[in-house]
């Protein structure tokens, strides 16, 4: 019995001892652990002592020690909080979520061309010489039934002596054989075979009528020429009415219906605005320009519209009523689109949010919001550095007002990308990208300096496709993309319209 009490005494004294020590190791543990220091802007910048950021120069703040966090501190972790002070000096400014009708306005280039259905071709109905042009140049204005041309033939008027004869001879059904016979085939109007039946006088020549009000577009004879039957003398054309032809992207092509309103300007007249519509969608793409032709009727009672001349359109298509933000809601990183939601007076939450169609001024929000949920409109940008002040350690949103965007997910071997000095790429905009081919190193951060020295509409952003990223380009100023590209190949840009290309080939 007391070899058993004395076997208890030994194994609570251990488990005292131990207990002691883990105490005693964590204490010095925690006694032992170094400051460590971190740049709020570029959360994987790490240091053991104060100093500067080696990327943007921005002095180094302490980062707290790092435990545990449970799911229920996210949240908490990822919060902002702002004094009603900071709220008012950063002009922060929230608006509700709501379900809005979202109408895409689709941008596209055409050329006006004449209606098919209101033109006209003219053409000797049988062999025979001109004898005279009533209608002499081309672009000449013509009025409907007023005389084009006059046209003698042999053939006509052995016809015409037949007419005669068989009304000499009462032959009733031989008059009404020779009667369409000359309207047909000869082109003669009632009233002249109305004449010939009254007077009884071979006319050696008929005279031939436009037959729609028009210009001529085209004159392919002359005063004594020979003809055939069949030959193409005019081509009338009523410009009352046009056409115009749009190319439309392929990613535009689920907005585009029939019926849908146009709106176009031109070089010609810049302060005026034309309407039109939607009149036939093509069914087959451009497998060159991957682009679909869209037809559109346009009014032109005023001539201004002239065939051949360029224009610029706006399609506007009305969409399904959908959950919509501002655009200056969202901040796009290049990987993510992020919005600021104040929870609480004063207190915002980031939230990942996935895009749909956009708008001149909406977002469509297909995931990560609900109607009512009052998101940032102002501010938001302030609110993200401010994240990263009061949370360095927190790396789940990246600065999004710096535009800094990776283009691989891997890092490759031996590279420190805070390390590395960024390759600075100045490309110029005016109509093309100069140089619109820019070698860049892998792993290597490179600053891409947009000057957009124009104002035109085709050009007024920059899309990197691959990467999910669209940027406005403001006219005559310079706009910075900083890409840290980390796979070897090319990354492809262009203008918002697809129209201008350029691309970075990444090297070694």
């Amino acid at each position: 019995m007391k070899a058993i009490y004395l076997g208890i005494l030994s194994a609570v004294l251990l488990f005292s001892s131990c207990t002691k020590n883990e105490k005693t190791n964590d204490r010095a543990a925690s006694e032992t652990q170094h400051d460590v220091y971190t740049c709020p802007m570029h959360p994987s910048v790490i240091s053991d002592r104060p100093g500067a950021c080696p990327v943007c120069g921005m002095a180094l703040v302490k980062k707290s020690a790092q435990h545990e966090i449970q799911n229920s501190d996210l949240t908490a972790l990822q919060q902002v909080s702002l004094s009603p002070t900071q709220r008012v000096l950063a002009n922060v400014e929230t608006v509700p979520v709501e379900i809005l009708p979202m109408e895409h306005i689709i941008n596209a280039v055409g050329i006006v061309d004449v209606a098919e259905t209101h033109q006209a071709t003219v053409s000797a109905r049988f062999r025979g010489r001109i004898e005279k042009l009533f209608v002499n140049v081309t672009g000449e204005a013509v009025k409907k039934g007023e005389p084009l041309f006059e046209l003698y033939s042999p053939d006509l008027i052995t016809s015409q002596q037949e007419f005669i004869l068989a009304l000499d001879g009462k032959q009733q059904s031989l008059i009404d054989g020779m009667r369409e016979r000359l309207q047909l085939n000869f082109g003669m109007t009632p009233a002249q075979i109305a004449s010939l039946e009254q007077q009884r006088k071979v006319q050696t020549s008929v005279i031939f009528y436009s037959p729609i009000s028009g210009t001529v577009v085209l004159k392919q004879v002359q005063a004594g020429e020979y003809v055939d039957e069949g030959t193409v003398l005019y081509q009338l054309a009523d410009l009352s009415t046009v056409w115009i032809y749009l190319d439309v992207y392929e990613k535009d092509i689920p907005c585009v219906k029939k019926g849908e309103y146009v709106h176009i300007q031109t070089e010609a007249y810049p302060e005026t605005k034309f309407s039109g519509r939607v009149t036939f969608i093509d069914p087959v793409i451009n497998p060159e320009t991957r682009t679909i032709r869209v037809r559109t009727t346009f009014e032109n009672k005023h001539g201004m519209l002239k065939p051949k001349m360029f224009v610029t359109a706006s399609i506007h298509s009305e969409g399904r009523k959908t959950l919509a933000v501002p655009l200056n809601a969202v901040l796009l990183t290049g990987k993510k689109a992020v919005v600021w939601v104040e929870t609480k007076l004063n207190t915002f939450d980031p939230r990942d949010v996935k895009l749909g169609g956009s708008t001149d001024s909406y977002y469509e929000i297909l995931s990560g919001l609900q109607e009512g949920d009052m998101v940032a409109v102002a501010g938001g940008f302030l609110l993200d550095s401010e994240s990263a002040l009061q949370h360095p350690e927190r790396s789940s949103i990246e600065p999004a007002h710096h535009e800094t965007i990776s283009a691989a997910m891997e890092t490759p071997v031996g590279k420190k990308e805070h390390s590395v000095k960024p390759q600075i790429v100045k490309i110029t905009v005016d109509g093309s990208y100069s140089p619109d081919v820019v070698h860049v190193k892998l792993g290597t951060p490179v600053q891409l300096q947009f000057h957009r020295v124009e104002d035109s509409e085709c050009t007024e952003e920059v899309v990197f496709e691959e990467l999910h990223l669209r940027k406005k380009l403001p006219a005559f100023k310079t706009t910075t993309i900083t890409i840290t590209p980390k796979e070897l190949g090319e990354i492809s840009f262009s203008c918002g319209m697809a129209m201008v290309h350029g691309k970075l080939i990444v090297d070694r």
